[in-house]
């Protein structure tokens, strides 16, 4: 089984660096056209189908990574690979024009994610590790997927919470930086073994 794990493209709230969670954010133009050029470097790689957060912006990347083969390509919907839900801080700006960080409980969730605290009627880290382990457990146990290959269209934390069950290193959530937009993470399953053969590559 060979999964290519990506983040979706730029979004406005992105542009604005507002917090963006569960919040249903359409891609930018700029988001459009890096999918569409991944899609074009990766127009070759045999999908057999596509497992997708329910989430706009991820099912949009989705389409413009499969490209012509969109319409071939099962794309599923599965709401356990959704972007962190951050409650009451959705739609809040956490950096100022600068880049500065302005929220305190954003600047723990990039710094310190494991000591986020659950925002109200949100998620914080745990949550998340959880439903994505769920996903992973069951997709990469199916005989039926065992030598597919499989593109899972997501979000920077969900796919940093996925790719958990690979680097199996809890005190370092982020593995170094948020994944890029667009970036693809390719992992190859065998024998119940999972190993990382690209990270946080951006192929366009």
């Amino acid at each position: 089984m060979k999964l290519y794990i990506l983040r979706h493209g730029k979004t406005q709230w992105n542009a604005l660096r507002k917090v963006q969670g569960a919040a249903d954010i359409p891609l930018a133009e700029e988001g459009i056209s890096l999918a569409r050029k991944v899609g074009e470097t990766l127009k070759d790689v045999p999908f057999n189908l596509c497992f997708s957060s329910p989430l706009k912006r991820a099912i949009q990347t989705a389409e413009l990574v499969l490209g012509q083969k969109a319409d071939r390509i099962p794309v599923i919907l599965d709401k356990r690979i959704q972007e962190i839900d951050f409650g009451a801080l959705e739609g809040t700006q956490f950096k100022d024009e600068k880049g500065n960080m302005i929220n305190r409980e954003m600047e723990v969730f990039f710094t310190d994610p494991n000591h986020f605290s659950r925002p109200e009627n949100g998620e914080n880290i745990s949550d998340v590790l959880a439903r994505t382990r769920e996903f992973w457990m069951e997709k990469t146990a199916d005989p039926e997927l065992r030598d597919k290959t499989i593109l899972i269209a997501s979000h920077g934390c969900a796919v940093r919470a996925l790719l958990q069950n690979v680097y199996q290193d809890p005190e370092n959530f982020w593995h170094g930086c948020v994944p890029p937009n667009c970036s693809i993470s390719v992992v190859e399953v065998k024998d119940g073994k999972a190993v990382l053969l690209e990270d946080d590559k951006v192929y366009a």
